[in-house]
């Protein structure tokens, strides 16, 4: 089957595919930014590395042109006004009701999210009107789980239940504290 229009198609086949939901934070040229991304995903463990596209015209790839940093907050269920407050295009970010802090580093971090990766860009590739980043985690700022994932199909975010989210738990429980990972530093 040939589809006549491939943006379309693709805006189709991805609206039944999940995609897991998070917050991207930087600080730009004239403070703090963020958006919504469900393109968030593991690159590998050896470096620590994670990839997200973005707009090339949105404030946030101003922020990372030049390289720089970015904390991947991965929502969940309880974060679902968070992930749509930050998906409105030209809204108020780190308004009144957004509990956030400025990491030493500079960078925003929302401190109410239960997982947050802070990471250094690597690479900037081009494509199209879209940037995809790939960063190396350099710092862990919280791993830990308060509702199911979050995860965005069917033009809705959604949570999905995790059989062995007391595994996941305990696991996070058992890891530094923020501040104390031993990716730490960079």
């Amino acid at each position: 089957m040939t589809v006549a229009d491939p943006a379309g198609g693709l805006r189709t086949a991805f609206r039944g595919h999940p995609a897991g939901v998070a917050v991207l934070t930087a600080t730009g040229p004239d403070g703090p930014v963020g958006m919504t991304a469900s393109s968030v995903a593991s690159v590998g463990v050896d470096p620590p590395a994670v990839s997200f596209a973005t707009a090339r015209d949105s404030r946030l790839a101003g922020a990372l042109a030049g390289g720089g940093t970015v904390v991947v907050h991965l929502l969940d269920d309880t974060d679902t006004g968070l992930a749509a407050a930050f998906a409105v295009p030209g809204a108020e970010r780190f308004g009144d009701g957004v509990r956030w802090m400025a990491l030493p580093t500079g960078e925003p971090w929302l401190v109410d999210v239960g997982t947050a990766l802070r990471c250094r860009v690597l690479s900037v590739t081009e494509v199209g009107a879209s940037l995809l980043i790939a960063a190396e985690v350099v710092e862990l700022l919280g791993l830990r789980r308060r509702g199911r994932p979050l995860v965005w199909v069917g033009r809705a975010y959604r949570g999905v239940p995790v059989e062995d989210a007391d595994a996941v738990t305990a696991a996070a429980d058992a890891r530094p504290a923020p501040g104390r990972s031993p990716c730490a530093g960079g």
